[in-house]
């Protein structure tokens, strides 16, 4: 008798864990703030850790240029693959595409490894059609334009996996930011949306100069704007006063979360001051405000706190506190194997590879911080 054919896998029973090798060996180059693995550290973690099997594991497919064309611009799309083929842009592709200098550099997967973000983004909205959780560390490339790349970010596989989400018929779906940087490009490609929610915490006053509490695009948007040194428990009052809140009026259907490490106090692109600790808490309190939840990474520049941040992660997304976990040997040996050319990657302190959790940075909550939270509790 032959065998049976397996069921189709889906997040509706366990979650799912979206990678990729291409993103173990490709850099945007020495100088660029992306020289540094992400994804690889957070999967060879969480695999070191035991909490990654092959049977929850899928690597990412990349997108074809139809389900790019979704939402960028098709001439976009055919410059970044001769970008990415040829290894060089002319002076009106550059301006026109912004393509080419420090910020979205050439080289050598420019188009690939974006394009299998997006795939996963997409991928993951199909995998969470009967309910579920999925996670894409490589899908929070959420400043690129229909027609430019912006911020490092080439394609917006947010915006591509939320269409697809509402492609299945889906109308409330939200979209929560808690990204160092204003979440523009997501917030922008549905300003007049009324099926999409989107909630972005960032630093104020930090690149890319948007993202004010009156700034509200056609309704459906919520900006948090927060200070200099923001603390843990800052962060938490905006969760549970402003966050919270909001996804309990919208009603959510389907809920994205993008969680850019670079929030944290030892990330090198901003001044906010979290714990992994923080991110991890916010990640359990929102996780099930929605029945489909798919978690992607973003910004995150310091390759210990990045990886362990989105490990951690996806230890919560299972469960497990991990908190209360201790680094394995194995653990270790990957966090000890790591190489950053920053000064302060030079003499990285011992707690960055012998320990998973950063020390807690508790304090009072400042009334600039309960101002905006306050401001944007109202949906209606």
């Amino acid at each position: 008798m032959p065998d049976r054919a397996s069921p189709p896998l889906t997040a509706a029973t366990r979650p799912i864990y979206l990678g990729g090798e291409i993103y173990r060996h490709s850099s945007y180059g020495r100088k660029h703030p992306l020289s540094i693995p992400r994804v690889s550290v957070a999967t060879d973690l969480a695999r070191a850790m035991g909490w990654l099997d092959d049977s929850v594991y899928l690597d990412s497919p990349m997108a074809t240029p139809e389900q790019l064309a979704r939402f960028h611009d098709r001439d976009y799309i055919a410059a970044v693959q001769r970008a990415e083929r040829d290894q060089k842009v002319d002076l009106d592709t550059a301006l026109r595409y912004a393509l080419g200098k420090l910020e979205n550099p050439v080289f050598p997967e420019m188009y690939r490894r974006p394009a299998i973000a997006a795939g996963a983004a997409i991928l993951a909205a199909d995998l969470v059609r009967d309910g579920g959780v999925v996670h894409s560390p490589a899908s929070g490339t959420h400043h690129a334009r229909p027609g430019r790349a912006s911020g490092f970010c080439f394609f917006n596989a947010p915006v591509l996996g939320i269409l697809a989400l509402l492609d299945q018929g889906l109308d409330r779906v939200l979209y929560v930011d808690l990204d160092a940087h204003h979440g523009d490009g997501v917030q922008d490609a549905f300003h007049d949306d009324e099926r999409v929610l989107t909630i972005s915490t960032h630093e104020d006053g930090r690149w890319p100069y948007t993202g004010k509490v009156e700034d509200r695009a056609g309704g459906l948007a919520r900006n948090i704007p927060l200070p200099p040194g923001l603390n843990d428990d800052e962060f938490q009052h905006v969760v549970e006063e402003a966050i919270i809140p909001l996804a309990v009026a919208f009603r959510p259907q389907a809920m994205m979360i993008q969680t850019g490490a670079d929030a944290l106090a030892d990330d090198p692109l901003s001044r906010l001051s979290l714990s992994n600790r923080a991110l991890w808490r916010a990640v359990t309190d929102l996780v099930g405000l929605a029945p489909r939840t798919i978690v992607v990474g973003g910004g995150g520049y310091n390759p210990w706190s990045v990886g362990r941040a989105w490990a951690g992660i996806w230890a919560v997304l299972n469960g497990i506190d991990p908190t209360n976990a201790s680094l394995t040997h194995s653990a270790q040996t990957v966090l000890k194997s790591l190489t950053w050319d920053r000064r302060e990657g030079r003499n990285p302190p011992s707690r960055w590879f012998d320990s998973l959790v950063d020390p807690p940075h508790t304090g009072p909550i400042r009334d600039v911080v309960r101002h905006a939270a306050a401001s944007v509790r109202d949906l209606w």
